[in-house]
């Protein structure tokens, strides 16, 4: 979705307020109205929010969109009103946008007596040229996103008010508070985990609906997640990056129906970025950290890297299966509750994206069997049937019983199953795929590929290597 130049205006805005929830110690509301009071006057953005009063320089140094600037039907009036839980005023300022930053002042105006009442916030709103119902859009886009964070303490409101015959309607889009209901205290990555979830649940382009026709619950996604911090010091806010990777196996229509899914057809994956707790586009950095990861010891083949228009960064695989999609999300922040300047937010981050996505690729490797095989491994895997077809003719050959038992006995099966050769078979191959997966997860910590092509480590247990015999060179059969 294009985002245009006054919803990049109001989309910061949100941030910012975003941003003083986080700072304040108790339960924060977000709130923004969209207005139109008679029809024919331009919208209204009215942004709200409880907690720490906002202070008046992130306004007077706020960046106004160049074309939104020089629109005669936006008149560039922020009007901002605050106060503090130590203010017995509430103050109201007016700023002109269209001001250059350096020749911009506040103007303040008459302020309001609070009359003893202890209470803290800060409400800011502009007129705009765009209709109502662009505003629902791109706010509702935003917000789509930014609730993947789960952000603690903090409730979100989308109200439309609109004039009818009768006087003033009220509409709620949104009302959503997750993030606040969640029962136990969970770090940021799990938050942003569950964010995820959510989102890919709901297709991610719905708030109330979920698509039971390709998920029936979170079991069915496959998750991985990351982290990757620098040392919190008392020159350093302490940079943070948290990664989160889903994969979705979708199923397969019926060759009458079309896709359950929009994602079935595509192979493309869009990276959803946030820096500070704030959807954003992903900066030059942390895309290096993404692009220089060695995808194909995954199994994944990445193609051209595209950035569109909004700064959104397109992953386009070569060789990902039928009616399957990754999602990917990253969240780079720092661990010191304050509002970063935006020159600060983009240093040094590509290192730290490429580690936590390492650790979420490493984890979904170790959690889900037979998931980010390297292209080495798969193809060994292709020679396992074969190989387990060999390996049983060999054993139902043999006249030696003996052999045979203890044949069975190394395969874990009963004496009599010997009569049954596609239960050997499969078995056989079960194994030769699990060594080969055990050896493809020690790869991603060796500098070199095992000497061996298949390793028996750990894969009967401690009680396997207890009845385990060597023979005389000290190799086992599973040692070829």
């Amino acid at each position: 979705m294009e985002v245009s130049n006054t919803q990049s205006l109001y989309q910061n805005l949100i941030s910012s307020a975003i941003q003083r929830c986080r700072i304040a110690e108790d339960l924060c509301r977000l709130t923004v109205v969209l207005k139109r009071i008679p029809d024919s006057d331009p919208p209204l953005v009215r942004i709200s929010y409880t907690g720490i009063g906002s202070c008046l320089e992130e306004f007077q140094n706020l960046k106004c969109p160049r074309n939104s600037v020089s629109d005669d039907n936006f008149d560039g009036v922020l009007s901002v009103t605050t106060t503090s839980t130590c203010d017995c005023k509430i103050f109201h300022y007016h700023i002109n946008l269209k001001e250059t930053v350096a020749a911009r002042k506040l103007t303040r105006l008459p302020s309001t007596p609070k009359n003893g009442a202890k209470f803290s916030g800060t409400e800011v709103s502009l007129s705009t040229c765009e209709s109502i119902e662009e505003l629902i859009e791109g706010i509702t886009h935003f917000f789509q996103k930014m609730l993947i964070l789960k952000i603690p303490k903090v409730a979100v409101e989308l109200v439309v008010e609109r004039a009818n015959g009768h006087g003033s309607g009220y509409e709620n889009l949104l009302l959503a508070d997750e993030g606040i209901l969640l029962s136990l205290p969970i770090s940021n990555v799990e938050r942003l985990t569950s964010g995820l979830e959510d989102y890919v649940l709901k297709h991610g382009n719905m708030f109330d609906q979920q698509c039971s026709s390709c998920f029936l619950s979170r079991e069915h996604l496959k998750v991985g997640n990351g982290v990757g911090c620098r040392t919190e010091s008392a020159r350093s806010t302490g940079q943070v990056v948290e990664a989160v990777i889903i994969i979705s196996e979708l199923p397969e229509p019926s060759s009458d129906s079309s896709p359950s899914c929009f994602r079935a057809c595509s192979a493309r994956t869009e990276v959803l970025y946030f820096q500070e707790f704030s959807p954003c586009s992903i900066p030059q950095s942390s895309l290096d950290g993404l692009t220089s990861i060695d995808w194909k010891s995954y199994g994944l083949d990445l193609g051209t890297n595209v950035l569109d228009s909004n700064g959104c960064a397109i992953l386009e695989w070569e060789n990902l299966p039928p009616y399957t999609h990754i999602d990917i999300v990253i969240h780079c922040y720092h661990k010191k509750v304050t509002i970063i300047q935006a020159q600060q937010k983009t240093k040094g981050y590509k290192h730290l994206v490429k580690k936590a996505i390492k650790v979420a690729l490493d984890g979904l490797k170790q959690r889900y069997k037979g998931t980010l095989l390297s292209a080495h491994a798969v193809k060994i895997c292709s020679y396992a049937p074969d190989l387990a077809r060999t390996i049983t003719g060999l054993i139902l050959s043999s006249n030696d019983r003996e052999f045979q038992k203890e044949c069975c006995s190394l395969l874990g099966l009963q004496p009599n199953v010997i009569e049954e050769e596609k239960k050997v078979e499969d078995c056989i191959k079960e194994k030769i795929i699990a060594i080969i997966e055990i050896n493809d997860k020690k790869q991603q910590r060796r500098t070199e590929f095992a000497p061996l092509l298949f390793d028996g480590e750990n894969i009967h247990g401690p009680e396997f290597l207890d009845e385990y015999h060597e023979g005389e060179d000290g190799y086992s059969i599973l040692d070829l």
